[in-house]
C-alpha cells in the first residue's frame, strides 16, 4: 500500500502583487483545510493575481478538485486573475477525467502561470 504525505500549503509573494500558494502532498478531504485557509488568506489580501502551484501534489481527490473549482469561481467574482501550475499525472489525470481541466487556467510551470496572470492583470 502506498502511503500519501499529508497536504501542506504555504503562501508567498512571487512577484509584485502576485500571490503564490504552493501545495505539496495530498489534496483531498483530509488535507483540504490548510490549503483552503491559505487560499482564503490570499484572497483577503486582495492581490493583483493568485497562482496555485500543484506541481508537488502527490494525490488529488474530489475534495481537492472542488476546492480548485471554488477558488476559480471566487477569483472570477472578485476580478482577480487566477492560474494553476500542475505538471504531474497525479493532478492532471483527475482533472482530465472530471473535465475540470477545461475550466481551469492550467500551466505546466509556475513561471508560465505567473506570466499568464501578470498579462491578465495588466
Amino acid at each position: 500500500m502506498t502511503e500519501r504525505t499529508t497536504g501542506h500549503a504555504t503562501r508567498s509573494e512571487v512577484a509584485r502583487g502576485i500571490t503564490l500558494v504552493q501545495v505539496s502532498g495530498a489534496l483531498d478531504a483530509a488535507s483540504r483545510h490548510p490549503v483552503a485557509a491559505e487560499l482564503d488568506a490570499a484572497f483577503e489580501t486582495s492581490p493583483d493575481a493568485i497562482v496555485l502551484d500543484l506541481c508537488h501534489v502527490e494525490f488529488l481527490g474530489s475534495a481537492g478538485i472542488a476546492l480548485l473549482i471554488n477558488a476559480r469561481h471566487r477569483a472570477a467574482r472578485l476580478g482577480i486573475p487566477f492560474a494553476v501550475a500542475a505538471d504531474g499525472r497525479s493532478v492532471l489525470r483527475p482533472l482530465q477525467v472530471s473535465h475540470v481541466d477545461e475550466a481551469l487556467p492550467l500551466h505546466p510551470t509556475v513561471d508560465g502561470a505567473v506570466a499568464a496572470v501578470r498579462l491578465a492583470a495588466t
